[in-house]
């Protein structure tokens, strides 16, 4: 077998690409316009696999998975498994979603999503009565309370250092206050003692 390497889809890919979408019978040229969600998998020179990517917020979406020759499909799908982490990973995705139904993904922890869990499905994606598998990547209510404490921390920290610029304000403010009130007293004094050695008493 060829070595296969995964990239990133490009226009020069999308007769190979049409062919495997019409071949499953999956909307080719829907997909042809989002081309730049797809990675494909090449064997030697020849592009013989692709699957979708698509993000929306902190969710992704695993689609359209397809082959021209499925003896390699499942070495296929542990390089697109590493791609994927990788870029769920760079764009802070939480959690991923599927409706792919090889039980390749299901060993690498897609499981079935529960009532509960579609209720987080991005509504871009639902579609009545479909089957949906999904992988929790980051604990999405450990996630939000640390940014929760941790931005509580953040606004403590500025309440505390506001409190710290207003005292040293007042301070200053004092300091200047009495600083004016010395210089205004001796210039006073200074005023009069010129006004007296001009006009000494008595004379």
């Amino acid at each position: 077998m060829e070595p296969l390497r995964v990239r990133r889809a490009n226009v020069d890919d999308l007769a190979a690409l049409r062919a495997i979408w019409i071949s499953l019978r999956q909307p080719a040229e829907e997909w042809e316009k989002r081309l730049n969600e797809f990675q494909v998998v090449e064997a030697g020179e020849r592009v013989v696999g692709a699957i979708g990517l698509q993000f929306w917020h902190q969710h992704a979406l695993l689609f359209g998975e397809g082959f021209s020759d499925f003896s390699i499909a499942d070495a296929a799908r542990k390089l697109f498994w590493e791609r994927i982490q990788a870029l769920a990973s760079h764009h802070g995705v939480f959690r991923l979603w599927t409706r792919e139904e090889s039980p390749f993904w299901r060993r690498w922890g897609f499981q079935p999503a529960t009532p509960e869990i579609l209720q987080r499905l991005p509504e871009p994606w639902q579609t009545p009565n479909a089957v949906w598998f999904t992988l929790e990547l980051k604990n999405e209510e450990a996630v939000r309370e640390a940014l929760e404490k941790r931005f509580a921390g953040f606004m403590e920290a500025e309440k505390q250092q506001t409190a710290r610029l207003s005292q040293k304000a007042r301070v200053l403010k004092t300091a200047i206050t009495v600083i004016a009130f010395v210089i205004g007293f001796l210039c006073f004094g200074l005023a009069f003692y010129l006004l007296v050695r001009r006009n000494p008493f008595g004379q």
